[in-house]
């Protein structure tokens, strides 16, 4: 028995001793190097707080764009609250969500009772429909700036063509607006024509003539301009990109030498045509990685806000050459780009331009972003102030009211007696001037129409719990 217990006692120990022997080669499997580049494929992701909080208001006024577009397209631009939940289910609110949303923001949504019908409906504030005439003046004077855009954006393609639809879907981020197809496609004819494909009848917008003036990255203009401030210290920037890694991220010794190398590896411009290469070496599928990344860059730097999802990339993905786990391959370079994760429960990446911005904000802020950070704005402000804001306004409209029906109630009794010709006939209350019983007569039909808005703004904290990163 000692003999067989001793023996199975080695064999276990052996067994213990083979695995840990095998630990450093899982390791080694699990962290590979891409063959292609010497970049880590795979990387810790760390988090960027003032990306995610930047996505945490951003998160809030999608809601509100979406409930803001149902309350615009009723006939009086407003909407039963007894209709909004109903309605609201089809944008995604659950349950007597939408309610409780619309009480949450009394800047941007006001709940006032119908004169004749008794009822709470739901309109909008004034302050909203100010922010929404500041952001459409600012999207219809910047469409020259948002042709470029277009053009630059079909000229990046392989075909030199794309999809309407896809440039349909991601038009707020290009700044496009709503009807584009004929305030933009079919206004300039000289620079656009719309094809349809016969094989799948599909709209497609196409580049009548490539100007190379146009041809011009935005991240060669910021080497240019870098090199002409540093001068013979920047002769190694002639392929490099601006790299800004998030705070907490570990650089070890290895990987700042496969930067530092794939920094220094020349590749193709996106608006260059490399039908005629042979991408079969490693070297031109080494180009071809950093030409995605500057295909990627490209495609930000177009955008208003210097963002768009990831969702939204993948349209232009066959028609630009990018790879097929954008994911994956955006991870690489956590320096350049930053993938949030937060909003819609996790299922909606957004890509930003770590460059473009500094603390949260953008730093060559446009009309039309700050036009957009207005509502922002209308979503951060205390519900107490909006309180003080309601009676502010009421006391003033109760005094114009009052000083307009002194007036009214005036001429009609001198009007009245003029006409029965003698003013001790007018009917008066006991104790009372007729002008006071005509002006109280008058005031309380005319106010009668009219319901003080409700002063109290319940607070509602946001039931949302954001994933975690995956």
């Amino acid at each position: 028995m000692k003999i067989f217990f001793s023996f199975a006692h080695s064999v276990k120990f052996f067994k213990a001793k083979q695995r840990e022997s095998f630990r450093p080669i899982q390791f080694i499997l699990y962290r590979p190097m891409s063959q292609s580049t010497s970049i880590p494929k795979k990387m810790q992701r760390v988090r960027d707080h003032g990306f995610d909080n930047y996505m945490e208001v951003e998160k809030k006024t999608r809601k509100v764009l979406k409930v803001q577009g149902l309350i615009l397209s009723q006939p009086n631009q407003a909407l039963p609250v007894s209709r909004l939940d109903m309605l609201a289910r089809r944008l995604g609110f659950k349950q007597d969500e939408a309610g409780a949303f619309v009480l949450k923001f009394p800047h941007v949504f006001e709940i006032y009772e119908h004169p004749v019908q008794r009822i709470l409906y739901c309109r909008l504030t004034r302050k909203a429909h100010l922010q929404i005439e500041l952001e459409k003046q600012a999207l219809y004077a910047q469409i020259p700036e948002a042709v470029t855009r277009l053009r630059k954006l079909v000229m990046m393609s392989s075909t030199g063509r794309l999809r309407l639809e896809h440039v349909r879907i991601a038009r707020a981020e290009f700044g496009l607006p709503d009807d584009f197809e004929y305030s933009v496609i079919l206004k300039f004819p000289q620079y656009f024509r719309l094809v349809d494909a016969q094989e799948t009848r599909n709209k497609y917008i196409e580049c009548v003539e490539k100007d190379p003036r146009l041809m011009v990255c935005g991240i060669e203009k910021l080497r240019e301009k870098e090199y002409r401030e540093r001068g013979a210290n920047a002769e190694d920037m002639r392929f490099s990109f601006i790299v800004n890694f998030p705070p907490g991220f570990k650089i070890g010794k290895y990987y700042r030498i496969a930067v530092w190398k794939w920094q220094r590896f020349p590749y193709w411009s996106p608006y260059e045509d490399i039908s005629g290469y042979d991408l079969r070496s490693l070297e031109a599928q080494r180009r071809m990685e950093k030409r995605a990344v500057a295909t990627v860059h490209e495609l930000l730097c177009l955008t208003v806000e210097k963002k768009i999802t990831l969702e939204r990339i993948a349209h232009f993905r066959m028609a630009m050459n990018l790879p097929k786990k954008l994911k994956e391959f955006l991870l690489q370079h956590q320096g350049i780009f930053y993938i949030s994760t937060r909003g819609n429960y996790g299922k909606i990446h957004t890509v930003f331009l770590r460059e473009a911005y500094k603390r949260g904000e953008l730093k060559e802020p446009n009309d039309l972003y700050l036009a957009r950070r207005k509502l922002a704005e209308l979503v951060l402000l205390s519900p107490r102030k909006a309180k003080v804001d309601r009676e502010l306004v009421n006391f003033q409209r109760e005094r114009e009211n009052d000083h307009e029906m002194r007036f009214l109630g005036t001429d009609f009794v001198d009007d009245c007696s003029k006409v029965s010709g003698c003013e001790k006939n007018v009917v008066r209350c006991e104790g009372e001037e007729p002008e006071n019983k005509l002006n109280s007569g008058l005031v309380t039909d005319f106010g009668s129409d009219f319901t003080d808005e409700d002063d109290e703004a319940d607070e509602f904290e946001d039931a949302e719990d954001v994933d975690s990163i995956e």
